[in-house]
């Protein structure tokens, strides 16, 4: 199966099989360094050679193209699941002050961002405040001219290795959104997962943000951000799924059983028929919800839930037959099966856990 053959659909445009192919030829050259368990040193080289290659401006940008940050996600996950996550975050961390900053924050932070100089994270969850945004418990203050920000934030992506952490926290007038230098806050506890990644639980004691946006309006600017995102989500998934079936593909082609090739066992080509099947269904609904969003201009929250939710899920199931059809190899340490065994689970629950998508699409059908 031709893991570019997606590119003819019409949900995307020449420029982007271009782009993607462009974006594939780079990571293959430039990836070989991107595993590891030094998450923070990855991490870091990561964001400097995205900027330097020109590619963080897709995810940076006023004027977002979302099929183009879908495919981008999605080669890059395909190659090395950091490079992706290093990506995006530059995106998510830096999108409210696309959004909603004053001229003087898009100058102060989105040129760094865009250059791979500067690293954003964006803190929204809380040790009881997850998928339930309104439980948070952070608060902001005024003094002065300034927002003094107490309370804790946990799960965020980049914490420890961040510059500024984009933080959103309850004001008077509500949930609001705030941009906060890594200097003011303490990010010293770590937090170690099932794939090395760059994440810490945030402290804010006191802390000195700058209001991004309106008051009050933070929850409305953080749904903004992620419906930006959470198609592209999928897209990564893809791109995990697709590297595991290719790897599975080439293995059982040449492994023998029984006298004959894994592959001419029927049990393993239904298997293969189910994982192709997958992949290609959960491709299709991620470049329909984007080819909505940036041709149709619609608002796709039932279609990126869609998306999401059958492209995690797909990626998890295909990546588990994966390892099945590879036996031993696909839990060696290290092997490409086995780290991508090991970084998908992740894509089921964050930016909104399969059981909220579940409930997002059945409002949706509600209305």
């Amino acid at each position: 199966m031709d893991r570019f053959s997606h590119l003819q659909w019409p949900f995307l445009d020449p420029l982007h099989a271009t782009l993607s192919r462009a974006v594939d030829a780079w990571a293959a050259a430039h990836l070989a360094h991107a595993h590891g368990d030094d998450a923070d040193a990855i991490c870091r080289k990561l964001v400097g050679d995205l900027g330097k290659a020109g590619y963080l401006k897709y995810c940076v940008n006023e004027n977002p193209d979302v099929r183009s940050i879908a495919l981008i996600r999605e080669v890059l996950s395909y190659h090395a699941g950091l490079a992706d996550f290093s990506f995006v975050m530059q995106g998510l961390g830096s999108g409210p002050i696309v959004l909603a900053g004053t001229e003087k924050q898009k100058k102060e932070y989105l040129p760094r961002v865009a250059a791979g100089e500067a690293i954003a994270a964006f803190a929204l969850s809380e040790p009881d405040a997850g998928s339930d945004v309104q439980a948070m418990t952070t608060q902001a203050s005024r003094k002065g001219d300034s927002w003094i920000l107490n309370g804790t934030k946990t799960w965020i992506s980049n914490g420890g290795i961040a510059d500024f952490y984009l933080t959103f926290a309850k004001a008077d007038e509500g949930i609001s959104a705030f941009v906060v230098d890594a200097k003011e806050v303490d990010a010293s506890e770590r937090i170690e997962i099932v794939a090395p990644h760059p994440m810490a639980t945030v402290k804010f004691k006191g802390s000195k943000g700058e209001l991004v946006g309106e008051a009050g309006q933070g929850f409305k600017l953080a749904m903004r951000n992620l419906d930006v995102f959470r198609t592209t989500v999928a897209a990564a998934a893809l791109g995990f799924a697709r590297r595991a079936f290719d790897e599975a593909l080439a293995r059982v082609k040449e492994r023998r059983m029984f006298g004959q090739r894994l592959a001419d066992l029927q049990m393993t080509q239904a298997k293969l028929a189910d994982m192709a099947t997958a992949i290609e269904a959960g491709a299709l609904l991620t470049y329909r919800a984007a080819w909505l969003r940036d041709v149709k201009k619609q608002r796709v929250t039932l279609e990126a839930a869609m998306a999401k939710m059958q492209a995690t899920e797909a990626a998890q199931a295909v990546i588990d037959d994966a390892v099945q059809l590879l036996g031993g190899l696909g839990v060696m340490r290290g092997h490409p099966v086995e780290r991508l065994y090991r970084e998908v689970r992740a894509l089921r629950i964050y930016e909104g856990a399969t059981e909220v998508q579940k409930v997002i699409i059945a409002r949706e059908l509600l209305k």
